[in-house]
């Protein structure tokens, strides 16, 4: 069974985002950027919201075009229409439709974000590990790691890696949750 990877940044008080769900105030370069780019070769398959499909327009991404060229592309949106080539929009049997791509042969899946996508997989135990990269900002608000759920996570400790920028990149795994 594949794997579902929430490989986000995270701020200190716990946030993905803005309230207005822009990331400035991320450490944008550094090693922790390079390891990054390195982990997203070994994921199959990308799901994301919209909000954060559409944060990439900014970053010159196209309507329809994918975000990661290598990866499958499902994006969870009651409301996007787009016509792009391998872009799945997933508007209903959104977790049954994952459910499904879990248990398909091929690499693990990149859970990109956002925050209530995250709530949504967490609350139908949906994530396997969570590599957070924890920047030395505070935002005060914002969109949350896991949005609006308030679920309780048994987490392991994998990997922890300190960058001289002060970014703390952690892989844990999911033990359970409640």
């Amino acid at each position: 069974m594949r794997q579902i990877i929430y490989d986000v940044a995270v701020t200190l008080d716990g946030y993905i985002a803005r309230d207005d769900g822009s990331f400035d105030g991320f450490a944008a370069d550094g090693p922790h950027v390079d390891d990054y780019l390195q982990r997203l070769e070994g994921y199959g398959t990308v799901l994301m919201g919209r909000k954060t499909y559409e944060a990439g327009y900014a970053y010159g991404l196209q309507p329809g075009q994918r975000a990661y060229p290598h990866m499958e592309h499902y994006i969870v949106s009651q409301s996007l229409e787009i016509d792009g080539s391998g872009i799945q929009i997933l508007d209903r049997r959104v977790i049954e439709t994952i459910q499904d791509l879990r248990s398909e042969p091929g690499a693990d899946i990149y859970l990109c974000g956002g925050g209530e996508l995250a709530a949504l997989l967490l609350e139908h135990d949906l994530i396997d590990q969570l590599v957070l990269k924890v920047n030395p900002v505070c935002f005060g608000s914002g969109i949350r790691l896991f949005g609006y759920s308030l679920r309780r996570l048994e987490l392991e400790l994998l990997d922890s890696t300190v960058y001289d920028n002060g970014v703390i990149c952690s892989q844990y795994e999911v033990q359970g949750s409640e």
